[in-house]
């Protein structure tokens, strides 16, 4: 939007890249979307700013009224950067699943947290227990939810990222790929995709330990960002034509392989979304095109054995 102004100006507009090392020329082009560009370093700036703005909006977001989510560290520190310029005081609920840089980051912004712990990693009753925490406190406090896996506001904030990927790329996109966590990306960037690439195909992602969406059982994994154990709820079939699954292993050692060949760092999330877009492009061949999404940056898992050490 053109009249917002300060740190929120820079959401969005992020760059693109083609891959240079990891494809090879029997390949088709791999592009990624460069979102570590946004302010707090991930793609769900995109999302938490949608999601403010639209409460405003309609008015059910009073000024000075609290906000609360449950989130994993993305959707958390994108809400508490935009909340502190906003002037809400924020409330998150979240886990010591995920990465500490990230609930860190949270407090830094003058979040609120409260953490649920999880040595064992993201399991399918520790986002429902996240859920029905944030809802108590909505309940008690009066405090805004934001509801990221039913709020739509989130998917109108990623269909900017689909437009801009269709403004920077002259031609055809053949095929895009992203990991599912709310299913917001994925939605929002593939609608407004399709309108210009009908034949484009839509390639969901999910965890080899959780693939629900490909009609297993739900499991612990360790790739931040998604596989939540369930389906996003704004998610049908129809808005998919493939699900592809990588399994925590392969999605950290793509992650470190992206970072010391391309000098793309970043975190599990991504290096799952690189991994099927090479595979796509193998499959895909010469002449054809695929786009990715760079999630966040590397630097938020440094302490956490992907980056650095454990």
């Amino acid at each position: 939007m053109d009249d917002r102004s300060g740190v929120l100006a820079g959401i969005g507009g992020t760059p693109m890249v083609r891959l240079a090392h990891l494809g090879s020329p029997d390949m088709a082009e791999v592009w990624v979307k460069l979102e570590a560009a946004n302010p707090t370093g991930s793609y769900k700036d995109r999302m938490a700013l949608a999601m403010i703005e639209g409460a405003e909006r309609r008015g059910v977001l009073q000024p000075g009224q609290a906000v609360v989510e449950y989130t994993g560290g993305s959707t958390g520190s994108s809400l508490a950067l935009v909340c502190a310029v906003t002037g809400h005081p924020l409330r998150i609920v979240t886990s010591d699943a995920f990465a500490a840089a990230k609930l860190d980051t949270m407090r830094a912004f003058g979040a609120q947290v409260e953490v649920i712990p999880s040595p064992e990693g993201i399991h399918p009753e520790l986002i429902a227990s996240m859920i029905r925490r944030a809802t108590e406190i909505a309940d008690q406090e009066g405090a805004y939810p934001t509801n990221q896996f039913h709020n739509t506001d989130m998917v109108d904030g990623y269909r900017e990222m689909g437009e801009e990927i269709a403004r920077d790329l002259d031609g055809p996109v053949d095929a895009f790929c992203s990991y599912v966590g709310t299913a917001g990306c994925f939605l929002g960037v593939t609608r407004a995709l399709v309108e210009r690439h009908p034949r484009m195909l839509r390639v969901a992602i999910e965890p080899t330990e959780s693939a629900v969406l490909s009609g297993g059982e739900p499991g612990t994994h360790r790739i931040e960002g998604g596989g939540a154990g369930f389906v996003p709820p704004l998610l049908s079939a129809g808005d998919i034509d493939r699900v592809e699954t990588v399994s925590t292993t392969e999605a950290i050692d793509m992650a470190r392989r992206a970072a010391n060949t391309e000098g793309l760092f970043s975190g599990p999330s991504t290096g799952a979304n690189l991994l099927v877009a090479l595979r796509l492009a193998t499959e895909l061949g010469p002449g054809r095109r695929v786009v990715t999404v760079q999630c966040d940056s590397g630097l938020k898992y440094l302490a956490g054995g992907i980056h650095g050490q454990s």
